[in-house]
C-alpha cells in the first residue's frame, strides 16, 4: 500500500474545519455580538452597562484571542484561499447553487474585512471602552453608516448560507427534503440577523429605543 493511499486528505479536513468554524465560534460570536448590541434598543445606559460587563469576563484576553481573533483569521484567510483556488461555473450553469457559491465568496470577503475592521476599531483602538455616545457619533457619518449596513447584510447572508452549507457538508442534511429544510433554516438565520442588525443601526442613528419600557421605574 502506498503512502498516498493512507495519508489523510489535509484539504478535506481543513474544509470541514473551515465549515465548522463558520458556525462555532465565528457564527456564535456574531450572534453574541448582535445580542449584546441590541441593548441599545432598550437605552444608552443599558448598552453601556452590557458593554462594561463584557469587559469583566474572566480570562478575557485569552478568550478574545482563541475564541474570536484566531478563528476569524483562520475562517477568513482559508476562505480567501478556497475562493482563489476554486472555480465557479456560474457563467456556464447559472443555477441557484452556483449563484450562492459566488455570493458566498463575495459576502465572505466583505464580512471578513468588516468584522476585522470593526474588532480593530471598536475593541483594540478603544481598549474596550467604546460607549453608546461614541457609536452614536460615528453613525452620524453617512459613509460610516453605509459601511455598517453593507457589512451587516453581507455577514448575515454569509452566515445564513453557511448554515445550509454546514448541514449539507457534515451529512446532517443528506436527503433532498433535509437539504431543502436546511436551506429554509439558512434563510431564516440570514433574514433574522439582517433585521436585528439594521434595527440596531437605526437605534444608534436616530437615538431610538423601542424597548425603553423594559426599564423598571
Amino acid at each position: 500500500m502506498s503512502a498516498t493511499t493512507t495519508r489523510p486528505d489535509t484539504s478535506y479536513l481543513l474544509r470541514k474545519l473551515h465549515s465548522l468554524s463558520g458556525l462555532v465560534p465565528v457564527g456564535a460570536f456574531l450572534a453574541e455580538h448582535f445580542w449584546s448590541n441590541s441593548a441599545a434598543l432598550v437605552s444608552p445606559e443599558k448598552y453601556n452597562a452590557v458593554s462594561q460587563e463584557l469587559q469583566t469576563i474572566p480570562f478575557r484576553p485569552f478568550v478574545e484571542l482563541f475564541v474570536i481573533v484566531l478563528p476569524i483569521l483562520f475562517h477568513g484567510g482559508y476562505g480567501v484561499y478556497i475562493w482563489l483556488s476554486g472555480k465557479s461555473n456560474l457563467s456556464q450553469y447559472p443555477w441557484v447553487k452556483n449563484w450562492l457559491y459566488t455570493l458566498q465568496r463575495y459576502t465572505g470577503l466583505i464580512a471578513f474585512v468588516y468584522i476585522g475592521w470593526h474588532v480593530y476599531t471598536e475593541r483594540w483602538l478603544t481598549e474596550g471602552r467604546s460607549t453608546y455616545d461614541t457609536v452614536y457619533t460615528d453613525l452620524q457619518n453617512p459613509w460610516y453608516l453605509a459601511f455598517f449596513v453593507v457589512g451587516i447584510l453581507a455577514s448575515s447572508f454569509h452566515l445564513g448560507v453557511g448554515v445550509w452549507n454546514f448541514l449539507c457538508k457534515w451529512g446532517l442534511a443528506a436527503t433532498v427534503r433535509a437539504q431543502r429544510a436546511a436551506g429554509q433554516l439558512g434563510v431564516v438565520v440570514g433574514f433574522t440577523f439582517s433585521l436585528v442588525g439594521i434595527l440596531i443601526l437605526i437605534s444608534f442613528r436616530f437615538d431610538w429605543h423601542p424597548f425603553s419600557s423594559y426599564i423598571t421605574r
